[in-house]
C-alpha cells in the first residue's frame, strides 16, 4: 500500500507537537492504541514521520512502545503523578524565580493580563478557558525563565502529569482555590521577588498533591 501524500509543513517536530498536544488534552485516552495509519491520515504525514514522532514521545514518557504491537498512550498512575509533581516543585520553582529575577516591564504587563483573564474565567465558570490559561501560564514561566535546561525538563514532566491535574481543574471548587494560588505566583513574579515566587510555586504544587490524594480516596 502506498504512503499518503506528505504535506510540506508536516515536519517531524510538527507532528510530534500535534500528537503530544492531543494526548495532553485527553483526546487520546490512557492505554489507547495509537495506530500509525490513523495518525498518518489525521495529521497528513507519512508513516515514517508518525513513527519517528511516536519514538520521540516514548522518550518523553507519554507513549509506550509494545513489542510487535505498535504504540499506546502510557497510563500514568496517581503515585507516579505525585512523584512527578514533587520533582516539578524544585524545577518549576527555579523557573519562576528566574522569571522574577529578569522580568521586563513588557513581560510584567503580559502577566497582569493573564492574571485578570484567569480570575475572570473562574468567576464566569468557564473552566475550559481556565484550563487553557493554566497551560499558558506554565508555558510563559518556562519560556521567560531563560533557563533552557530547566524549561526542557519541566515541559516533559508537565506533559506527563497534566492529565491528572486536568481532573482537578475541571472541578469548580478546586478551580476557585487554584486560581488564588496561581494569582499568588503571578503576584510574586510581578514584585520581582525570586524567593517569594519559588515559595508560591511550592505552596501551589504541594496543594495540588494534597488534592490529588483526596481525589483518590
Amino acid at each position: 500500500m502506498s504512503e499518503p501524500a506528505v504535506n510540506d509543513s508536516a515536519s517531524e517536530s510538527r507532528v510530534t507537537d500535534l500528537i503530544r498536544s492531543a494526548i495532553v488534552a485527553g483526546e487520546y485516552a490512557p492505554n489507547q492504541r495509537l495506530i500509525e495509519a490513523d495518525l498518518s491520515a489525521a495529521f497528513s504525514a507519512s508513516r515514517a514521520t508518525v513513527r519517528t514522532a511516536l519514538l520521540e514521545l516514548a522518550g518523553e514518557g507519554l507513549v509506550e512502545r509494545l513489542p510487535n504491537k505498535g504504540s499506546r498512550v502510557r497510563a500514568i498512575s496517581l503515585d507516579e503523578a505525585i512523584e512527578i509533581l514533587e520533582v516539578r516543585i524544585g524545577v518549576e520553582g527555579l523557573c519562576a524565580a528566574k522569571v522574577a529575577e529578569h522580568l521586563t516591564d513588557e513581560e510584567a504587563a503580559g502577566f497582569e493580563r493573564l492574571r485578570a483573564d484567569m480570575v475572570a474565567s473562574v468567576a464566569e465558570g468557564d473552566l475550559v478557558e481556565y484550563s487553557r490559561l493554566n497551560r499558558l501560564l506554565d508555558v510563559r514561566v518556562r519560556e521567560l525563565s531563560r533557563h533552557a535546561t530547566a524549561a526542557d525538563i519541566l515541559a516533559r514532566l508537565h506533559a506527563q502529569s497534566v492529565r491528572h491535574q486536568f481532573k482537578l481543574s475541571s472541578r469548580p471548587s478546586r478551580a476557585k482555590v487554584s486560581v488564588l494560588e496561581h494569582a499568588a505566583i503571578i503576584d510574586a513574579i510581578l514584585t520581582r521577588d525570586p524567593e517569594d515566587a519559588e515559595r508560591a510555586v511550592r505552596s501551589h504544587l504541594l496543594n495540588v498533591i494534597g488534592a490529588l490524594r483526596e481525589l483518590a480516596v
